[in-house]
Order: structure tokens, then sequence, then C-alpha cells
């Protein structure tokens, strides 16, 4: 159908067909359509400039990214590292000190670290510091062939000496590794893998000639004299000293939920992690 003029001198009164309807629309949905795909353009392009996640191209795991400035840097990820500096708490205000007592292959060792200690330290590091010092209930001997003798046995010495090198050459990376191992299967054959993992830079060959040589067993002996200097005398383990001191009451708290006690024990401005409900778990020794 044609447009339609009528033939007087009037106004003209238009009429126009279906099939220029349907082009018009067209068109508009086309430029409807242009401009939705070119708002799409730039939104993609603005996220992947500005607002996208970082994506570190390092041999570090995420826990690690901030422990330094040359790893933040390396992970590309140094702005959010000062960011999370900024909200830390007051460090003028000690955080609490939680040293740990401990064998290798505790069965009872093995859970406070993996469902206590662990999980604690990793929500409440910035107002709580660890220490642990793997030997328990061994024995210091006077023999040049086997100075230690250990509660389950020898491979619990040479587990006990590997994480005592372990933490002395891997120092803020030594927790994260030792409960990588305490949490596997077998302590023992997690070791090299747990180290690689959490310490790239610190190669087998370093700790094997720790525990093979003469700095292992220096190491052992200093967790010897330690763990003898305790008042009250400890007589299981795990066994665990806030601040340097121990007592029934403590022990009991920590064994039932050391989180709800290092946020209880902490002097200054709690973190927002320290306003959730305890949750008791069950207790056991070695």
């Amino acid at each position: 159908m044609e447009l339609i003029r009528p033939r007087g001198g009037g106004a003209a009164a238009s009429v126009f067909s279906p099939f220029s309807a349907v082009r018009t629309s067209l068109q508009i949905l086309n430029m409807k359509l242009s401009g939705l795909l070119a708002v799409f353009l730039l939104f993609c392009t603005s996220r992947r400039s500005y607002g996208s996640h970082p994506k570190p191209s390092c041999h570090y795991p995420p826990s690690q990214w901030c422990r330094t400035l040359e790893i933040a840097i390396e992970c590309k990820v140094q702005k959010q590292c000062m960011e999370l500096n900024a909200i830390k708490p007051n460090q003028t205000v000690p955080p609490v000190s939680v040293t740990l007592y401990y064998e290798s292959l505790c069965p009872a060792c093995r859970v406070f670290i993996a469902q206590q200690l662990f999980p604690t330290w990793t929500m409440l590091q910035d107002i709580m510091t660890v220490t642990l010092v793997p030997y328990g209930n061994a024995k210091e001997l006077p023999s040049a062939n086997s100075p230690f003798t250990c509660q389950h046995g020898e491979p619990e010495c040479q587990g006990n000496m590997i994480e005592a090198c372990i933490i002395h050459l891997t120092g803020h990376s030594a927790f994260q590794i030792i409960n990588c191992m305490e949490s596997a299967a077998n302590v023992l054959d997690a070791a090299q893998p747990c180290l690689q993992l959490y310490a790239p830079s610190v190669s087998w060959t370093r700790v094997d000639s720790c525990v093979k040589g003469g700095l292992g067993y220096q190491l052992m002996h200093a967790n010897a004299v330690m763990t003898r200097a305790l008042n009250p005398a400890h007589t299981h383990v795990p066994w665990v000293t806030f601040n340097g001191e121990y007592t029934d009451e403590m022990e009991d708290k920590a064994m039932s939920s050391l989180f709800h006690l290092v946020c209880q024990l902490y002097k200054g401005v709690r973190p927002p992690a320290c306003t959730g409900a305890p949750v008791r778990l069950d207790r056991s020794f070695c």
C-alpha cells in the first residue's frame, strides 16, 4: 500500500504502510542495540583496566602475600596489603604469646594444632604470636649415638628434629609448614612437600643437612632445656602457656575454645572476629 494523499488542498493526512512501520522499528531497535553494545564494551574495558582482581604470578601462597614488601610487589598486591595494614590492631598493645610444647606424632597434639591452634592463629594472628617447641615427653640421654628417646618411638624423634629444623630455617612460614605436616596422614612423608608449598625458597637439602648434622641436635637440646624449665613442670602434651604462664584454668579454656581465650586475654581493642560465640571442642592428651 502506497502513501495516499488527498486531492484537495487541505492539510495532508498520512497513512504509512505496515512495511514502513516495521522498517522504522528495526532502525530504532538497531540504534538501541548499538548503544547497549557500546556501553557493555566500555564496562568490560573499565573492569579490565581498573576494577579487576589481581592475578598474581608468584610462587607464594596467598597467606604470605603481605609478609614482606618484596613479596607483595612480586605478587602485585602491594595496594591491597597497604590497605590491610591500615586496619590492623594497635601494635603498641603486646600480642598474646602462646607457646605450645608438643610431640610430632602425639595424636592429641596433632588434633590440637589442626583444630584449635592453627585456625585460631589464622584468624587472630594480628593479636597473638605462636611459639612451637617440638620435644614433649622425650628424654635426653648422655649418648653420642642416640641422644634422645621419644614417647612414640624413633620416628617421633626424627619428626621432632625435622620440625625443629624447619622452624629454625623458615621463620614466618614455619607454622604453616608444621600444620601441613601434622594435618597429613603421614607426618614424616608430608615434610618435604609441605616445605615446598609454603617455603619454596628453602630447599629440602638444607633441612636434611640440619637433621643429619650437629645443628639438629643443638636445636633439640635447646627444646629439651626449654621444656625442663617449665614451672610447673609439664605432665602431658599438648602443654600450652600464655604469656609464659600455665594454669589449669587456662588449659581447660584452651582445650575447649582457644579462640575465645585468646580474645579474652588480649588487652587492646579486639578485632571483629572476636565477637563470635565460642565453640567448645573435646580435649585429649598424650
